[in-house]
C-alpha cells in the first residue's frame, strides 16, 4: 500500500476486488479520520473515497480527479448496557475483521454478514445484507463529513434512510461516512435466523438461534462455495459480489408477470424475485463467458475478471445478461455496484 501523499497516474486496479479501473489522477492514503476531512475539504476538483473497492466498478479511463484511499482504523465500545453494546467504527475497519471482533466477544446482531468483503464505513452506503440481516437492524448513528455544510454530522439511523441495498449515502457526494456506530445484543446466540438456506445448513428452524460463532463458520463456509469470499488465488472470487440486485415489483405486476418462479414479499406488498433465477432461466447459467470475463462458475449473481478482462467487457457481459432477461421476462435488472466513470 502506498504512503506517499501523492502518487500520479496509479492504476485503480489495484484497489478493487474486480482488478479493474484505469489510472487515478492523484492518489492519497488517509489513516486518520482528520486526514480524510482535510483532503476532501481542501480539494480542488473531484474526490473519490476507496475503501475496500468490493463494490465499484470504475472505468478503464479511471478517475482523473483526487483518489482517496481510506484506511483508517479502529473498533470501540462507547456505551455499555446491561444487554447490549454500542460499538463505534471506523470506516476503513475491515468489515469481516469487526464481525470477527463482534462474535468473539459475544456481541450477537452481524453474524450472518461474515465474510462479505469490503469496509465498514461501506456497509450503511449500500445497507450490506445477506442471510437475513442488514447492517440497517444494528446501525444506530453513521458519523459523516457534510461537504455542504463542512462539518461532521451524527446522524441517527432514522436520517439514513436505509432501503433495500440503498441509502442517502449511495449516488450522493454530499456526505463522506467517517464512523459508524452499532448497537448490538450481549448474547452468545446468534439473533434469530431468517434465511431458510442458512437454517438447512444449519439444521434449525427459521426463527430459532444457533451459537454466534456456528453462524458465523455456516455462512462464511456458504459464501466460499459461491465464491463470494475474496481470494486472491481464485479468479472466480474477482468480482463485486452479487452485480444485480432481486427485482422488486408491486403485487399487481408480480401478477401480471404469471412467472412460475422462487419469491417472497418485499415491503409495502411488494414482491421481490430472485435476479439470479431470472439470469438462469433467461438461458445465462454459470460460467457463461465474454471477452476476458465471465459469469462465475460459483454463481450466477457474480460477473468476474478472469485476469484479461476490462471494464468494458465487463459492462458488455452485464448489458448481454440484462437486455436477455428483459426480452424473456419482461423484468429490468439494475446493478448493485456504484459505476464510476463508466455505465450499463
Amino acid at each position: 500500500m502506498p504512503d506517499a501523499t501523492a502518487a500520479p497516474q496509479t492504476d485503480l486496479s489495484a484497489y478493487t476486488t474486480l482488478r479493474l479501473g484505469g489510472p487515478a489522477g492523484i492518489l492519497t492514503v488517509a489513516t486518520e479520520t482528520d486526514q480524510v476531512v482535510d483532503t476532501v475539504r481542501n480539494s480542488a476538483g473531484k474526490v473519490l473515497i476507496l475503501a475496500g473497492g468490493s463494490n465499484v466498478v470504475i472505468g478503464d479511463k479511471g478517475f482523473d480527479g483526487t483518489v482517496l484511499l481510506l484506511r483508517t482504523r479502529g473498533v470501540r465500545v462507547v456505551e455499555e448496557h446491561e444487554s447490549s453494546v454500542v460499538v463505534r467504527v471506523a470506516a476503513g475497519e475491515p468489515w469481516d475483521d469487526f464481525v470477527a471482533y463482534a462474535v468473539e466477544r459475544g456481541f450477537s446482531g452481524v453474524e450472518c454478514l461474515s465474510g462479505i468483503p469490503g469496509s465498514a464505513g461501506a456497509t450503511p452506503i449500500q445497507n450490506v445484507g445477506a442471510y437475513g440481516q442488514e447492517v440497517a437492524h444494528t446501525i444506530v448513528a453513521v458519523h459523516a463529513y457534510d461537504r455542504e455544510t463542512g462539518a461532521i454530522r451524527v446522524m441517527p439511523a432514522a436520517e439514513c434512510g436505509f432501503a433495500y441495498r440503498a441509502s442517502v449515502f449511495k449516488h450522493n457526494d454530499r456526505y463522506v461516512v467517517l464512523e459508524v456506530d452499532f448497537r448490538l445484543a450481549r448474547s452468545s446466540e446468534s439473533a434469530p435466523i431468517r434465511y431458510a438456506e442458512l437454517a438447512r445448513n444449519l439444521g434449525v428452524e427459521v426463527g430459532d438461534r444457533v451459537p454466534l460463532q456456528l453462524a458465523r463458520d455456516t455462512v462464511r463456509k456458504l459464501r466460499e462455495q459461491k465464491g463470494m469470499v475474496l481470494d486472491p488465488d481464485d479468479r472466480d472470487t474477482w468480482s463485486v459480489g452479487s452485480f444485480f440486485t432481486n427485482p422488486v415489483v408491486s403485487a399487481a405486476e408480480w401478477a401480471a408477470l404469471g412467472l412460475d418462479a422462487p419469491h417472497w414479499p418485499g415491503d409495502d406488498g411488494t414482491v421481490k424475485i430472485p435476479a439470479a433465477w431470472l439470469i438462469e432461466h433467461a438461458g445465462f447459467a454459470k460460467g457463461f463467458a465474454g471477452d476476458g470475463v465471465a459469469i462465475s462458475s460459483k454463481h450466477t449473481l457474480a460477473l468476474i475478471n478472469r485476469g484479461p478482462g476490462t471494464t468494458e467487457a465487463l459492462l458488455g457481459l452485464a448489458r448481454t445478461v440484462r437486455d436477455g432477461v428483459r426480452a424473456k421476462f419482461g423484468v429490468e435488472l439494475h446493478p448493485e455496484p456504484v459505476l464510476i466513470n463508466c455505465a450499463l
